[in-house]
This record gives structure tokens, sequence and C-alpha cells, in this order.
């Protein structure tokens, strides 16, 4: 399925889409990771969810197969969030369905609380409210991890020894347990967390690695404004995600009505490890909110 492809202006350059899927329908925005992980890990997905209904992804500025502007002022949440608006509106998305991933699901968030208008239903996959409880929780893993990896990432992190090859094979340790359990690791998300590597938006806006935010997202909280996301809205969160269950839980417990999906099987990509039960409760959560709509 390889659908349309092309890419539309926004705030500081161009940012590569593909549209897929039958012509009719509520279509679904995909916002992948990172910040600057790319949206490769999720095509698949996007592949799968286009069976039944019109589906965009898109790479966001700065990574994959958009354009990477030399300019650290653009990595900001409020440039991301106007991103959104303009790929919605160059797209004719005026009324969707949104699906933010992880960074995506922060950024959704952002989005969502600011009053965005036009969104049928939410999902918010693997994703926080809060930074600072991503951090602890992180941390907490960190310290249910075997030995010698628990030390490594703990000495070895303290000390910012970042390019050292033991804490580079604790990160992948950490990884395995909580961002892909799949062994291998299929090529989409080999690709994107490639595309990390040295990335400006990741590196400015996140930081170092996943356990050391230290960029202007460090902070970010919208807990107490989840309140203000009236769109029907699903969380969905691995068992053994890096962004973790109690994360998720905060999420469903600020948004009227949210539902919860547990994928017990799964890190931090549910819809790689177990796609078909994945794509399975996102449809069937999309079809609810669209007959409730209906009525």
């Amino acid at each position: 399925m390889t659908g349309r492809m092309g890419s539309v202006s926004v705030e500081g350059g161009r940012v590569w889409y593909r549209r897929l899927g039958p012509p009719d329908g509520v279509p679904v925005l995909i916002v992948h990771g990172g910040p600057g992980a790319a949206s490769y890990y999720l095509e698949p997905f996007a592949e799968r969810l286009a069976r039944r209904r019109p589906v965009v992804i898109y790479d966001q500025l700065g990574c994959g197969r958009s354009d990477k502007p030399d300019d650290t002022s653009l990595w900001t949440i409020d440039r991301s969030c106007r991103e959104l608006d303009q790929v919605r509106a160059a797209l004719g998305l005026g009324w969707c369905h949104l699906l933010g991933q992880s960074w995506g699901g922060w950024l959704s968030i952002e989005y969502l609380t600011r009053g965005a208008v036009g969104i049928a239903g939410a999902v918010l996959a693997s994703t926080s409210a809060s930074l600072p409880q991503f951090v602890a929780e992180a941390h907490r893993l960190i310290d249910e991890m075997p030995e010698p990896e628990r030390t490594t990432l703990r000495e070895l992190g303290a000390l910012a020894a970042y390019d050292d090859p033991r804490y580079q094979d604790a990160v992948m340790a950490f990884y395995r347990r909580h961002l892909c359990r799949l062994d291998p690791w299929p090529d989409c998300a080999l690709r994107s967390v490639a595309e990390l590597e040295g990335n400006q938006v990741y590196l400015t806006m996140n930081g170092p690695t996943e356990f050391d935010v230290i960029g202007p997202l460090r902070d970010w909280d919208r807990t107490a404004d989840l309140v203000r996301i009236e769109s029907p809205t699903l969380v969905t969160v691995g068992r053994f995600d890096e962004i973790t269950p109690a994360c998720a839980q905060t999420i469903v417990d600020g948004i009227a009505g949210a539902r919860l999906a547990v994928f017990e099987q799964s890190g931090h990509y549910a819809h790689e490890e177990e796609p078909e039960a994945y794509v399975a409760v996102v449809d069937e959560f999309l079809c609810a909110v669209e007959q409730a709509a209906a009525v």
C-alpha cells in the first residue's frame, strides 16, 4: 500500500506526508514521536489502519523525509503546535481524528489543551501528560534493571559519559526491555531509532538520552490542563512501556470519559509488538466515536 505522498509548506520549511486508505470517512492524522524520530516506525501501523479508513502520516520538520533546517530556534513546542495546524490546513483535515505516539502524544496533549477544534477523537499512545512524571518513572525502571546495567546507567549517566560503549550497551538493554521487546527489531523501528542519532530536534528539545531530559521540555506538565480536553479519548500503553502505565493512568484520570487499553506483551511499540490487537482496539474506538457522533 503506497498511498499518495507529497510535501506541504510549514513554518521553517517543507514537511513530507503520506495519505493512505479509502477516500471516504473521517481521516486519522498520525503524529510521531522523538521529538525527531520520524514516522518510519509508525508506517506499518498506518497501513494496517488504512485498510478501513483514511490515514495521513507525516514527518515533522527536522527529521525523516522532511526538510532539516539548521536552526535551533525552530525546535519549540509552540512552533510544533503551529506546524500541526499548518499540516491540517494544507491537507484539508479540518475534521479528523488525532493519534499521537510518545512525543507525538505530548504534542497532541499540548495541542488539545490549547483548544484545538475539529478533533473527532484522540488516541494518546505510550505517552504522558508530565515530563517530570515520565523521567521519574524512567529512573524507577532503571532501578529495576539487572546488574551491571543498572549501575552502568546510574554511574555513567551521572558523569554524562553517554559515548562510553558500556553506557550505550546498557541503554540498548533498557530499550530491549521497555522500548521494543521484539527480537529482532523490525526495520521500521531501527530506521526511526537511527534517525535520532545526532538529530538537532531531539538534542535541542529533549537532551542526550531518554533519561536525561535537559532541554526545554524538562518542565513540561499539562496534568492540570487535561480537563480541557473534550474530544473522546483512548489512551494506550504497553505493560512494559518506558512511558509507564502510571503515566497513562494520570492521563485517563484527567480526561472525562477517557478509556485505557493496556497491551500486556508490549513495551513502547505496542503497535508493532501486538500489531493486529492494537489496530483492532484503535479502530473499534474510532468507530464508536463516529457512531456516537452520528446519533
